[in-house]
């Protein structure tokens, strides 16, 4: 799994024009999926989203997680994360799972998170074209790759 983790004042979803959902402060997490993911790539990656340390302090440090803050959490399926530029410009996305791998990995990431914050966890539509409005604080943007453990 990859992930593009942004911290961001508020975020939200449209799709087709209209409001799908919204967040205030938190992150906005952008979900690739791959074939060789699995259940232990969800564990490990959920528990490093929510406890990285991206929130800034009372002394302007970031030194909170999402989970002190007891911020919003967006998640979006994107699989052009694994996209390939080796040939050509037209990108390939041959890495990225097909739909009847990721959809279940992708609800499978979504609930865990509702379980592991004990709140309701605001998503895209997998495989929908989706507009994202963001306000990234800081700007703060991380990615981490399940594989690579960085």
């Amino acid at each position: 799994m990859r992930a593009v983790i942004q911290r961001v004042q508020h975020a939200q979803v449209n799709i087709g024009g209209a409001l799908h959902s919204r967040i205030g402060e938190g992150l906005l997490v952008l979900l690739g999926i791959e074939a060789a993911d699995n259940r232990e790539d969800i564990d490990w990656l959920l528990r490093k989203i929510i406890q990285l340390r991206i929130f800034t302090d009372d002394e302007g440090k970031m030194n909170r997680s999402l989970e002190d803050l007891q911020g919003e959490l967006m998640v979006v399926s994107q699989f052009t994360l694994f996209a390939s530029t080796k040939k050509g410009n037209r990108p390939g996305f041959t890495r990225s799972a097909p739909p009847d791998i990721a959809i279940p990995l992708y609800e499978a990431f979504v609930e865990q998170a509702r379980v592991l914050l004990g709140r309701p966890i605001a998503t895209g539509v997998f495989g929908a074209m989706m507009e994202i409005d963001l306000c990234n604080s800081g700007p703060v943007t991380i990615t981490i790759d399940t594989k690579n453990k960085e």
